[in-house]
Formats: C-alpha cells, structure tokens, sequence
C-alpha cells in the first residue's frame, strides 16, 4: 500500500509542516502523518506571528527557503514592527493572522509540493532495528517503511487538558492525545517529563464594547516577512487594549480552590513568559491590573482571543471574571480557557542537526523538545527536515551557528543547556543579536539556503542584487559632499554641532539625529542620487552606516569563537580517560557528547578549566 519513504513526518502543525516541506522541496520523498487533515498547520493558541525574536526566526525561515514566512503574509488581517523606539537589533515583525486562513494557505502550499504524501491516523510507535529507526506503526496496525523519521507531536503526547476540577485527555480541545509513542521511547531508554501551557477563553466579538478599550492599529505602511513577492495588506484589521482590575482579580480568586495548578493537579512546568491570569494575580499581587490584548480571529469571523487571560479555572469562575473587564460587560463566551500537560523528551538527548543520538535517522521538532511558541517550532521542523533529507541522501549535516541565526543560538541552546521549563526565543539569548537582525535574514542565510537545495535560483539572485546596491549606495554616499554653507542651517535645527569643512554624506549620516529625510534637505544633489534606491536599501544602509562600529566588534568576537567550533571531537570520545575534569563536567560530557569544544564551553557545568583540560588532551 505505501511505498518506502525517504522521511515520514509525525504531526502536521508549524514544526511538522517546515519539515515535510523542507524535505520534499530538496528532492526527498515525504510521507505527512496527523490525525486530522483539517487541521494542518492550525494555530492552536493565538493567530498571531512573529513578535520579539519571534519575527526574527519567521524571516530567517523564510530567507532560508521555508514557508512559514509566505503563509504569515497570505493570511495576514495586521502587520506591526514593535520596538522601532529601539536600536534595529530590536526592530521585531509581528502579524495578526486569519486563523482559519493560516492553516489553508498551508494545506494549499503542501499540496502543490509535489513530493509531499498525506495520511491521516494516529501512530503508536516507531519501527527501530540495531539502534536505527526504518518506519512507524499505526494506530491500524500498518507498518509504513521510511529510511527517516521525524516527530513533531506538540501538545500530543499524553496530552491532559485541565478546566477548574475536571481533566479529560486531550492534545487540543476536541482533539484526543497520542499514546504510545513516549511509553516506546522511554522503553529504547530516552529521558522525558512533562510540561504544561494554557490558552484563553474565545468570545463572541459581537458581545464587546470596544468604546471602553484602546485602538491598536497596524502601521500606517504596513511591511510583510517574506523576502518574495508576497504583498503587503491594503487594509488592516485593529487590536484592542484592555486591563483587568482588582474586581476582575476578586471574581477570579474565588475559583482558586479548584485551580488544577493551585491544588497541584497539574504537574507539568509552565512557561513562565506567558503565565495564566490566576497565576499573575497569585505572583504578583501588588499589581491591581494586567494588560489584555483583544484580538480578531480573522476576517469572517466574530470569534475573538482574549490574549493575556489565559486559564485552567472553572469555566463559570472564567466567565464572571471577564464581565469585569472594561468591555467585556456584557460578554458572550464562545469556550473556556484551559491548562494542557504533555510530554517532551529533553533537548540534550540530541545532536545538533536535531537527530536524537540514542536511535539514527529520527529526529525530534517542536514542543517535544520542550519549546513554546509557533515560531521555535517551525525553524526546528525546517532543520530536522533538512537534515533528515541530508543525512538518508548521504550528504553533509547543516548546522547554523550562533553568530549566524537565532535559529543557531536557539538549537545549541537546547542542546547543550537543556530546559527544564517551555524555551521561548529572546533577543538577550543571542550575543550577537546585531548582527542577528530582522532585515538582513537574506543576506546571512539565502546563500546557505541555496547551497543546500532549498532556496530558489530567484531568491538568490535577488540577494546578489541587494548586495549590489546596498555597495553602490554606499559609495555614491562617500562621494556626495555637503558643505559647511549647505548643511549648518538645518544641523543647527537638529541640535546637532555645524560642520566647518566639506564632508562626506556619508560622515553626517553616522549622527544619530540625521536619517535620509533629513540628510536630502542638504543638498538636491543628494535628493536626486538617493531616488535611485528603494526603502529597503536605505534602511539597509542607514543601519550599516549607524552601527557599523558595533557590527565591526561584534563580528570580530564572532570570528574569536567560532575558531573552537572547528576542533572536533569524537562521538565515541572516552572522557573516564581524562582524569583532570571535574565530575560534574564528566558527567554532562558523557550524556550531551559534544561535537566540538566550542560546544563543550556552553555547556552548563563545564568550566573553562574542564575546556583546558580537553584542549590539550586533545592537542589543542
């Protein structure tokens, strides 16, 4: 009935879909397994992409050749870049999305990919022979024969959902958990535990009285993630702000003696960046409000999300508390919040190419690592199916660094330090988070992309070409000389010091009060030149120009690392011969296995002592 395939991908959510995708894109034969076709790529908590270092890693998927980047902009109903009062390293793109149009531009996009297959059942388990994974089984008993695997069960796993005293199995509300799987797992002697999220009521739009809430609208030019052709909105659905208040906080307090995570029902670790509203009022309690964000589910729909409410309490407790919300007086509740428990193996149980390194050729995406969030999902899904793709192709592992991406910092971070609670994705996480930034995502990773078959010829010219003008703007900046008797009238209304001599435009853009607005007021010569290059060329160039100090160093400490990610250490390596490392570094070496020393040195209880030691065991 099936044929032999090159990947088989479990679970088709962000994670599952970049895998299959990414995969099938580079010439291998994909089979996609999830237990409802109608529910690929869904968004399960709230439609929404991107956002602080989440648009980050959105924009470098999709520089790299993945799809998440391409289905955000499609279904799109809001754009924002947050943080533009801030350097560009914090420049973030968020969209609000269409729910249900998110998940059909993904259905679409993996049914015109031509090597993608689907299936539509639970499997129970995974087929391993001598340590080496070779197809899965299904909840009908087939055995389907593929020379990878990759999971990517999210929520699934065991999942329990919790609403006040009551708990029901479940890996998404209407939706029944996958077993098995971790009972196998934990048989071939993989570490798992569990974890535990939350989502919020969904109410009737109709219900609310937006007078009492602050607009929140998209950018008045609005932008988009993907480097294609994708096209930015014309029009734009608003969000709105509310805060709750110390009688929504009094209503909620009433149910906390049937709170599941109070009365220690759940056992799961929460992620602590997105609490439920029972555990902020319980946290912080000297605070009489908390932020609720209101957002549309889409265009055609009066269904909203009540971002920042989210919870396990008593659906009845739910309701009364969010009649005390400014706008939600008379509030129609479409489904209560509620708390969900699974299982996640820990991340330290893999190689950096996201292969687990007990079983070869199976690799784990997702939530099953211990990550929150769609966006650190779907790059982990893009890499474990390129280097599923690669490794039954018999081809080089690809592996980003953390001067690279934050798709590098954010799988060595799980590697070598594991989690112990649901890992979001920061800027402060990256050290090199200048030169991590949103808008060059095509200059660092399309050259990559392409090398290894995933990036288009297209999207790789099209980075040639920016590089090209990004240079010649830059040097016809240098050329244009502005004068002490065109400049001082307008530097003196900046409050910025007058210019005595003829410098270069490119001097007086490095002032912080000086952008391109300003700096062709100077001179119309400047005007007439900088026509010729489009906003995202002088954004590109301004940064450079601005910053470049910073980029210079940053780089420089990039390059001073990197130097130990090139001294390679054996899977196999004896650490119970060196008897100079400390015990506690022994026994994280022996489990993590390293593959390089600038590994080793991130790996928390490793000393830099412990790092000398190997190095000169080693001969280094």
């Amino acid at each position: 009935m099936f044929p032999e395939y090159d990947v088989i991908v479990i679970g088709a959510g962000h994670a599952g879909c970049e895998a299959a995708a990414a995969a099938a894109n580079m010439g291998s034969k994909v089979l996609l397994i999830t237990m409802n076709m109608q529910t690929i790529g869904q968004m399960s908590c709230n439609p929404a992409m991107g956002g602080v270092a989440k648009g980050q890693i959105v924009r470098e998927i999709d520089a790299l050749g993945g799809y998440s980047g391409i289905i955000s902009d499609k279904s799109m109903i809001q754009f924002r870049m947050l943080n533009l009062s801030k350097g560009p390293a914090m420049w973030s793109p968020r969209t609000q999305n269409d729910r249900a149009l998110f998940s059909e531009e993904w259905r679409l996009a993996l049914e015109r990919t031509t090597n993608v297959d689907f299936w539509q059942e639970m499997v129970t388990g995974i087929l391993v022979k001598d340590n080496k994974v070779f197809g899965v089984k299904t909840s009908l008993g087939i055995d389907i024969k593929g020379k990878s695997v990759v999971l990517t069960n999210g929520t699934f796993l065991n999942g329990k959902i919790h609403i006040g005293e009551k708990n029901f199995g479940g890996g998404r509300t209407a939706e029944k958990a996958a077993t098995g799987i971790t009972e196998q797992l934990v048989n071939l002697g993989f570490e798992s535990g569990r974890m535990k999220t939350g989502t919020p009521p969904r109410v009737d739009g109709r219900s609310l009285n937006y007078n009492n809430m602050t607009e929140q609208p998209g950018d008045l030019n609005p932008g988009k993630f993907s480097f294609s052709g994708t096209k930015p909105l014309t029009k734009q659905a608003s969000c709105w702000i509310t805060y709750t208040n110390s009688e929504v906080h009094k209503e909620l307090e009433k149910g906390f003696a049937q709170s599941p995570m109070f009365q220690g029902r759940i056992e799961g670790v929460g992620p602590r960046y997105c609490p439920s509203i029972e555990d902020k009022i319980n946290r912080f309690a000297e605070r009489d409000r908390h932020q609720i964000f209101v957002e549309p589910e889409g265009w055609n729909t009066i269904e909203v999300y009540v971002n920042g409410f989210s919870s396990s309490l008593p659906e009845a407790v739910q309701y009364e508390g969010l009649k005390k919300i400014p706008g939600f007086e008379k509030v129609k509740m479409f489904r209560p919040g509620y708390a969900i428990e699974y299982d996640y193996f820990p991340p330290t149980q893999l190689k950096s190419t996201l292969e687990t390194q007990l079983i070869d050729n199976l690799y784990f995406a997702g939530q099953i690592n211990g990550t929150t969030g769609y966006e650190e999902a779907a790059c982990q899904g893009l890499m474990a199916g390129i280097n599923a793709h690669n490794k039954v192709k018999e081809k080089e592992p690809f592996v980003l660094k953390r001067s690279e991406a934050y798709i590098g910092v954010l799988i060595d971070d799980l590697i070598n330090k594991g989690t112990q609670e649901p890992y979001r994705m920061f800027t402060s996480r990256a050290e090199y988070r200048i030169l991590l930034r949103q808008d060059n995502a095509d200059l660092r990773l399309t050259g990559l992309g392409h090398k290894i078959g995933l990036a288009s010829e297209e999207r790789l010219s099209n980075v040639i070409d920016k590089k090209k003008k990004i240079a010649s703007c830059l040097s016809e900046l240098n050329k244009l000389k502005a004068s002490p008797e065109d400049a001082n009238s307008l530097l003196l209304d900046l409050k910025t010091s007058p210019i005595e001599e003829k410098i270069s435009a490119i001097n007086l853009l490095k002032r912080t009060e000086i952008g391109f607005s300003e700096l062709i007021k100077i001179n119309s010569t400047f005007e007439t030149t900088l026509k010729e290059f489009d906003k995202e060329i002088l954004e590109q160039v301004e940064i450079i120009v601005k910053y470049q100090p910073y980029i210079e160093r940053e780089q420089k400490l990039a390059d001073k690392i990197e130097s130990l990610e090139d001294y390679k250490i054996k899977s196999d390596f004896d650490y119970d011969r060196v008897k100079a490392l400390s015990s506690e570094a022994r026994e994280k070496l022996k489990k993590i296995k390293p593959e390089t020393i600038g590994q080793m040195s991130r790996i928390s209880g490793v000393s830099p002592a412990d790092v000398s030691v190997i190095s000169v065991y080693l001969g280094r």
